[in-house]
């Protein structure tokens, strides 16, 4: 018995800007939420701001991340604050509970209060204020899409994405700027991100450097353990690049290989929002084309095929993914 379905859509791009393969409606207009983190980032490297300040690999993955908030995130995003002369007021992201639950509770049982630093944006927000804090610009509004980090941020975005600049814009949950683009704009812009060959170098040296930072320090991306973008990256080894925006809105970026030796750029997007459909779909989408085989497809069933049980924690039925590209 069918008792729910989930609808959406799945664009395949290569880094010539072709769409190549997918299902549904590949113009469809989304937002790019937090699935361009790892694009942001490029310019806070290019900027020169990630080298001045000395971050490490694992910084500079938080910086591209939704995080847990737990000690590992939050201690790395406080530490590079003050080495900008910084802390979390700075931050104009907005506090909110961590999404990790035992983080949470540990903050309860001591009576402390969640901070700016929990929220899962803030290494993003950090890389922002750094870049701002380099170059002498304002420190009050680095979230307003006319501030010169944000409009460095839009160039490099189209550019990958192969769009003009003047992006529709929206505020993002965090209070950043987000960008209403087509799907396969955003498939496009992960296949440059991962084979940014046709770049300018600098771009292409970020990007490579952003990559690396992902696949090396996953739970640095999403949390130490039960979430889909770190399990992803885990599993794959250095296949792809991944990462969820809000809204189930998700990109993949899958190396260059012999398979696919220019790389590919997958995008997706959930038309309800929900999530419960979306890792099933990116997992089906990475099998059916052939980058996952089987023993990685098995190391992630929990996601693959979630079951749904009922109150006795009786298995009553799954979802599913059940399409072709």
């Amino acid at each position: 018995m069918v008792e729910s379905r989930h609808r959406g859509a799945v664009a395949v791009a290569g880094p010539d800007g072709r769409v190549i393969n997918g299902i549904g409606d590949a113009s469809l207009i989304t937002s790019t939420r937090s699935t361009i983190k790892p694009i942001q980032a490029i310019s806070f490297i290019t900027s020169g701001a990630a080298d001045h300040f000395s971050l490490d690999e694992r910084e500079l993955a938080v910086v591209c991340a939704s995080h847990e908030g737990e000690a590992i995130h939050t201690e790395t995003v406080a530490g590079m604050l003050a080495r900008a002369g910084l802390d979390e007021s700075s931050l104009r992201c907005g506090a909110h509970a961590p999404f990790s639950v035992e983080t949470a509770k540990h903050l309860e049982e001591r009576g402390e209060a969640f901070n700016q630093l929990h929220n899962n944006c803030s290494g993003k927000h950090t890389g922002m204020l750094m870049t701002a804090v380099l170059l002498g610009l304002d420190l009050d509004d680095y979230v307003s899409v006319e501030h010169p980090v944000q409009r460095e941020i839009i160039r490099t975005f189209a550019g990958l994405a192969g769009l003009d600049e003047d992006l529709p814009s929206a505020i993002d949950g965090c209070s950043a700027p987000t960008f209403g683009v087509p799907l396969s704009s955003l498939a496009v812009a992960f296949a440059r991100l991962v084979n940014p060959a046709d770049q300018n170098p600098e771009v292409a040296s970020a990007a490579r450097r952003i990559v690396a930072a992902m696949i090396n320090h996953p739970e640095m991306v999403g949390g130490t353990k039960g979430r889909f973008d770190t399990e992803l990256l885990r599993t794959a080894h250095g296949k792809l690049v991944c990462k969820v925006g809000a809204e189930a809105v998700y990109s993949v970026g899958v190396l260059p290989c012999e398979q696919y030796p220019g790389g590919l750029g997958i995008s997706f997007k959930m038309e309800d929002g929900s999530y419960r459909g979306l890792a099933p779909t990116v997992i089906e989408t990475l099998t059916q084309l052939g980058v996952l085989v089987k023993a990685e497809i098995d190391q992630l069933s929990s996601f693959y095929r979630p079951a749904v049980e009922n109150r006795s924690g009786i298995k009553v039925g799954e979802v599913r993914a059940v399409f072709q590209l």
